[in-house]
C-alpha cells in the first residue's frame, strides 16, 4: 500500500479455541503497518487481532460487498468511501471515541471527500509520478517522457485504469477526473499511440527492472519508487508539471461489525503520533498524521517525494468517484487499450 508492494501473509494472532480474549479483524494493504504495532495494541488492550492483507481496492471490494465478510476494520482508498457508504456497508465514525483526531493535518481533518470525517479516518497519503534513470534527460519533468520514441521498450505504465487513464488525461492538459466522452476518447488515443514504445503495464514488478537498469522510465507510485531508490542512487523521481494523481487510504469500520467500540479504540491507537510515524516509516509513505512527522527518520521527514512543497502539491489532483456512465466508459476504454 508498501501501498502497491504485495506479500501474502498474516500478522497478529490466528484464531485459537483456548484464546478467549476479544478479537478484532483487520484487513489492510500489505506492509502498511509496523511489525510491532499490532502486538502493542493487543498487549495494551488485552485483545487479539486477526490481521490480513489485500492487493487492490478491487480485491477488497470483492470481499466486503456481500456485507458478510467477517472483517471489522478495512482501509479503502478515499474515492471508494462514497460507493461503500451508498451501499450501506460503513458504520459511521464516532468522533467522541476518537480524541486524537486533532493529530491529523488540517487538510485531513476536513478532506474534500468526507468533510466531517463521518465515514473514514485518513491513514496514509499517496501519489503517482515518474521514476527514471538519472541518465535520461528529464529537465521538463513532463508526462511526455513516457511517450518518447527513443525509450521504446524501456517504459512502463501502471496496471491501474484510474491512474493510467488519468495520466493520459493530464498529459493532454485535461482534468484527472474527466467524465466527458470526448476527453476520455482523447486519452484512449494517447494510450494507444503510446503502446508502440511501451514494454508493459506493471505495478510493483517495475521496481526490480528499474533497479537492474532494464527500464529507463516508469509511471509508478511514490512508495514503490522510494523502495527502488533505496537500492540504487541511479534513479530519480518527479511529479509531472502537468499534474499528478493523489489518493488517501482511509481506515473505516464496516457496518457488519459488532465490535464497534474496539474498532474505534484501534483507530484512535493508529492516531498516536509515535504509532503513526512507525507505520509510515514501515510503509515508506506519507502519514496523514501531522503530529507524527517529528517522530519520522530524518530522511523521510525531509523527503520531497513524501512531503512535496506547496507549489508541487497544488498540481496534485485527488481522485473522485465516477458517475456510473463515465465509469462504464472508462472500463471499456481500459479493456480496449490493453487489447491493442
Amino acid at each position: 500500500m508498501k501501498r502497491r508492494m504485495f506479500f501474502l501473509g498474516l500478522a497478529g494472532l490466528a484464531g485459537c479455541t483456548r484464546d478467549v480474549r476479544p478479537r478484532l479483524n483487520v484487513y489492510n494493504w500489505s506492509e502498511y503497518i509496523a511489525p510491532d504495532s499490532v502486538h502493542t495494541f493487543e498487549k495494551e488492550f488485552g485483545v487479539r487481532v486477526h490481521y490480513s492483507i489485500y492487493e487492490s481496492n478491487e480485491e477488497l471490494l470483492a470481499k466486503v460487498f456481500s456485507g458478510n465478510s467477517g472483517w471489522d476494520v478495512i482501509f479503502p482508498s478515499h474515492y471508494f468511501l462514497k460507493p461503500l457508504h451508498e451501499n450501506d456497508l460503513l458504520a459511521p465514525l464516532d468522533a467522541g471515541r476518537l480524541p486524537l483526531l486533532s493529530n491529523l493535518s488540517p487538510e485531513m481533518q476536513q478532506p474534500a471527500w468526507d468533510r466531517s470525517l463521518d465515514w473514514g479516518l485518513p491513514y496514509m497519503l499517496g501519489a503517482a509520478g515518474i521514476i527514471h534513470q538519472r541518465t535520461v534527460p528529464a529537465a521538463e519533468q513532463s508526462w511526455e517522457l513516457l511517450w518518447r520514441d527513443d525509450l521504446r521498450g524501456k517504459v512502463t505504465m501502471l496496471d491501474d485504469p484510474a491512474d493510467t487513464i488519468g495520466a493520459a488525461l493530464l498529459k493532454l492538459g485535461l482534468p484527472l477526473n474527466s467524465t466527458a466522452p470526448s476527453a476520455l476518447h482523447a486519452a484512449k488515443e494517447a494510450l494507444i499511440a503510446q503502446k508502440r514504445i511501451l514494454r508493459a503495464y506493471l505495478n510493483s514488478e517495475a521496481r526490480q527492472q528499474l533497479v537492474a537498469g532494464d527500464l529507463q522510465a516508469s509511471h509508478l507510485w511514490t512508495t514503490t519508487s522510494l523502495l527502488a531508490m533505496e537500492e540504487t542512487d541511479r534513479l530519480a523521481f518527479y511529479y509531472p508539471r502537468e499534474g499528478f494523481a493523489r489518493y488517501a487510504d482511509c481506515a473505516v469500520i464496516l457496518k457488519e461489525s459488532n465490535r464497534g467500540e474496539l474498532a474505534h479504540e484501534f483507530l484512535n491507537f493508529l492516531l498516536r503520533p509515535e504509532i503513526a510515524a512507525a507505520n509510515a516509516a514501515e510503509a515508506l509513505t506519507t502519514t496523514a498524521n501531522q503530529k507524527a512527522r517529528p517522530f519520522l527518520p530524518d530522511e523521510l521527514r525531509e523527503s520531497t517525494a513524501l512531503f512535496p512543497d506547496a507549489e508541487t502539491l497544488a498540481r496534485g489532483q485527488w481522485f473522485e468517484p465516477m458517475p456510473p456512465g463515465a465509469q462504464r466508459l472508462r472500463d471499456r476504454i481500459w479493456t480496449e487499450v490493453k487489447a491493442q
